[in-house]
């Protein structure tokens, strides 16, 4: 081909979706790499570092001798966890109130966030907001005082119960261990729900406005609004948060199961952190591998379920987390 006389040789055919080389990439964004240096030292210190410790859970630990002199064990440790029963009751407990809290939690905060979502008074939406997510910056402390006085005999809750003639007598809730799964599952609700409820209210406000006017034009009302277009437009947020609290499965809670255990409640109480807790120190002699073996069970668990559960979601064909 010759334009002007000359003549024009044509180049390799362009690859279409040809990735660039990493070092190339890297090159080119050097300066996002030098940014993100700090968060990876951090990373690396804080959560990879400490990773050292789990030998511990393979030893006959002895503070005295370190990691290097201790004994070591093999599987024993395991074999001592997963042949007590009260070791066994606390997997129970973590899972049950991990699943109530995950349904619990999601299920409000997606009311919370179409509800708002609906509101056309921006003032009393903010107001709500703003009232629902600051029990999120209390203390567990203070919140576990302020249900230990709402739920006792003479609480606020009997009160109502009673005047409302829907029992006769107060009812024992924080000394009875069937009610400690759903104490927990309700007060996480309360204190985390207005802060939950973000990020789904910033996913709706990326959805088109077209899509809700065309669904009036259409016939549609509220409910049909909310049901084909602004769930089909959270479901990506849903299903990312979904695979993430599924992978959180194995922890559920510290403070709050330890603030409000007490002998009555320990069956029901005691998750695999309080156990660890425990045993670790505890007693007169502190057995620290059971408490680091109970800990990489479940970080070892957590994994598995987070991974599952992104894989099932490929299989479905969803949005995935990696």
């Amino acid at each position: 081909m010759t334009v002007t006389g000359k003549a024009i040789q044509a180049g390799p055919p362009a690859v279409p979706g040809k990735k660039t080389g990493f070092w190339r990439t890297l090159g080119k964004q050097y300066q996002l790499m030098i940014m993100s240096v700090p968060m990876l030292l951090y990373v690396l210190l804080f959560n990879y570092a400490p990773m050292w410790g789990w030998l511990t859970a393979f030893q006959d630990y002895q503070p005295k001798l370190g990691l290097m002199g201790s004994k070591w064990v093999g599987l024993d440790n395991f074999k001592f966890l997963f042949g007590r029963e009260d070791f066994l009751l606390s997997i129970r407990n973590t899972l049950a109130m991990s699943v109530i809290n995950l349904v619990f939690g999601t299920v409000s905060s997606i009311l919370l966030a179409i509800l708002l979502n609906e509101v056309k008074n921006r003032g009393f939406k903010r107001t709500v907001q703003t009232v629902t997510y600051l029990p999120h910056f209390l203390s567990m402390v203070i919140v576990v005082g302020m249900a230990q006085n709402i739920f006792s005999s003479n609480g606020a809750v009997n009160n109502l119960l009673m005047g409302l003639g829907l029992v006769k007598e107060p009812v024992f809730f924080l000394g009875k261990g069937e009610y400690f799964w759903w104490l927990v599952g309700v007060i996480n609700v309360w204190k985390e729900v207005g802060w939950n409820t973000i990020i789904y209210i910033a996913a709706m406000t990326s959805i088109d406005p077209s899509l809700y006017e065309a669904a009036s034009i259409d016939g549609a009302g509220r409910f049909q609004r909310i049901l084909h277009v602004t769930l089909p437009g959270i479901k990506s947020t849903f299903m990312v948060l979904l695979i993430m609290n599924i992978g959180h499965l194995m922890e559920a809670g510290f403070e709050i199961q330890y603030l409000m255990r007490s002998g009555l409640t320990m069956k029901y109480s005691d998750t695999i952190d309080v156990f660890a807790l425990i045993y670790s120190f505890g007693s007169s002699r502190p057995h620290y591998a059971y408490g680091v073996a109970a800990g990489m069970f479940k970080s070892i668990v957590g994994i598995i379920l987070l991974f599952g559960a992104n894989m099932a979601a490929k299989a479905l064909d969803e949005d995935t987390l990696i």
